[in-house]
């Protein structure tokens, strides 16, 4: 069935004509000619832009998410290939509404009318996985319905086996291949996407974030309805705000922007390094801004996690690179092992200065994080450094970030927004403050020990008594043993030099 998956997308990429992507290239401008002659029939009347973003929905929805991701990155790409590739937010063609009916009919073993009073056919939202539909319940409540794509789990798995063959033709072909880890982040890739199948677990990391954010000024997260969720279906509190998007509408209703996207990054640090669990999902389309300037959090399929490990990692990383440290994020990183032991770090520090010093004190418009990256890419190519799969939904986030405070406000300095928090993250973290809470989390466990110390010292000293004892003993049975096969080897020699004396004297 994969080779049937390849051809078809091989099939959709020439019936849109995007051969031209890789046809400018000066090295392949010989086949320019041939191509068109073979593919004469093409109609290629539409603009590029448009014909890319038809072939990422022809292909579904892995190929849908990689155009949401380049939609926000309209500082490494043509702005017409951008705001075209913005329609994928939350333009995706929709499933017929028959289809909508059927699913969830099946799904309660009801009609749609027992289950709510009203449910409005047409769709709000339509994404890659999913669509959603605002309703009203039984009890009057206005909410928001999310119904899972029929028949998305078959087309994600031809997809992630295409994929994963990549995987392993890279490994094998290219010298970066096995440094890169490119299985493994496949992997990870499986199983955001397989998680995104489930809207229990959807509605699971909604809940999680909402009360993360309980008494949040910035960032509101909708309710769930947990009586009308299941695997293929998720229903939520409605949501009433502005797409992030709609920037000369946020002006009009008086949002102060700067503020807006300062509150963002403040969001983001927040979910990274407090919580250890963000939205990596955070192209456009699924945030929107209220009235009162606070965003709201929408799509909760791909969340992301991070370890103690990797969170204190991180910080001191990026304040690292805040205060100009670079020697300590080069040290940073031949400790936790993600470059050879053997790394000079006198010119890893180097090489990363050279990167990174350009950037400072200067505003995003004027920042490509993503031609930043590019350049760590390089010198961690030189340096051997490994890739870690588990942050690749990080750096995906911190891309998508980028996007969104460039759009927001290009004079948006992220070094002094992200700094402050971070120096107080850290205080709490490692001060008095950490060491409080730390005492406070432990706090039930002492009380539970600590009237068990005694009898648990009495037992150890016990069993350690016990077992004083029955080293002496079999230590004394050993020594008895040896005893008695010296004796009994002692009165064996001595039988046979008596007897030996006796047959000199008697003989005859």
């Amino acid at each position: 069935m994969r080779i049937f998956r390849l051809l078809t997308i091989v099939w959709v990429s020439a019936r849109f004509g995007l051969d031209e992507f890789f046809l400018g290239h000066e090295r392949v401008r010989g086949l320019r000619r041939l191509v068109r002659f073979t593919l004469f029939w093409r109609d290629l009347s539409e603009p590029r832009a448009v014909r890319l973003r038809r072939a990422l929905e022809t292909l579904g929805p892995i190929f849908v998410k990689f155009g949401q991701m380049l939609s926000t990155r309209r500082d490494l790409m043509p702005l017409d290939i951008a705001d075209e590739l913005a329609r994928l937010q939350d333009r995706v063609p929709p499933f017929a509404a028959a289809e909508v009916r059927a699913t969830l009919e099946s799904i309660y073993g009801k009609s749609l009318e027992q289950v709510f009073t009203q449910f409005d056919a047409e769709p709000i939202a339509s994404a890659s996985m999913a669509q959603v539909h605002f309703a009203i319940l039984r009890d009057g409540t206005e909410a928001a319905v999310k119904v899972l794509r029929p028949g998305i789990a078959k087309v994600i798995d031809h997809d992630m086996g295409l994929l994963e063959a990549a995987a392993i033709l890279i490994e094998k072909l290219f010298a970066d291949g096995k440094r890169l880890h490119p299985r493994e982040v496949v992997g990870e890739f499986r199983k955001t996407l397989t998680d995104e199948l489930d809207l229990m677990r959807e509605a699971a990391n909604c809940s999680q974030l909402r009360r993360n954010f309980e008494h949040s000024t910035l960032l509101i997260v909708p309710e769930v309805y947990w009586d009308y969720c299941e695997s293929g279906v998720m229903v939520m509190e409605r949501m009433k705000g502005v797409p992030i998007s709609q920037f000369d509408q946020l002006v009009a209703m008086g949002v102060d922007i700067p503020r807006l996207a300062q509150n963002g990054v403040e969001i983001f640090f927040t979910q990274v390094f407090r919580d250890a669990f963000f939205h990596a999902d955070m192209h456009p389309g699924n945030i929107q801004v209220n009235a009162q300037g606070q965003y709201i959090a929408l799509d909760f399929g791909i969340m992301g996690t991070l370890t103690e490990v990797d969170k204190n990692y991180l910080a001191q990383n990026f304040l690292a690179f805040f205060q100009r440290d670079y020697r300590a994020v080069a040290q940073a990183h031949v400790d936790a092992g993600w470059t050879p032991s053997d790394t000079r770090v006198d010119e890893f520090e180097a090489a990363i200065r050279a990167v990174c010093e350009p950037i400072f004190d200067r505003p995003l418009k004027e920042i490509s994080f993503g031609k930043v990256l590019l350049r760590l890419f390089q010198t961690s190519r030189r340096f051997n450094m490994e890739i870690q799969p588990q942050l690749v939904l990080l750096q995906k986030t911190l891309l998508n970030i980028e996007g969104l405070g460039r759009q927001l406000d290009p004079e948006l300095d992220l070094w002094k927004t992200g700094k402050p928090f971070l120096e107080r993250w850290m205080n709490e973290q490692f001060g008095w403050r950490g060491a409080l809470r730390n005492i406070r989390h432990e706090a039930p466990r002492w009380a539970t020990l600590l009237p068990q110390i005694p009898r648990l010292a009495h037992a150890y000293l016990a069993q350690d008594q016990a077992a004083t004892i029955r080293a002496q003993t079999e230590q004394l049975l050993r020594h008895q043993r040896n005893t008695q096969r010296l004796l009994i080897l002692i009165v064996l020699l001595l039988t046979g030099g008596i007897a030996l004396a006796a047959y000199a004297l008697f003989k005859p």
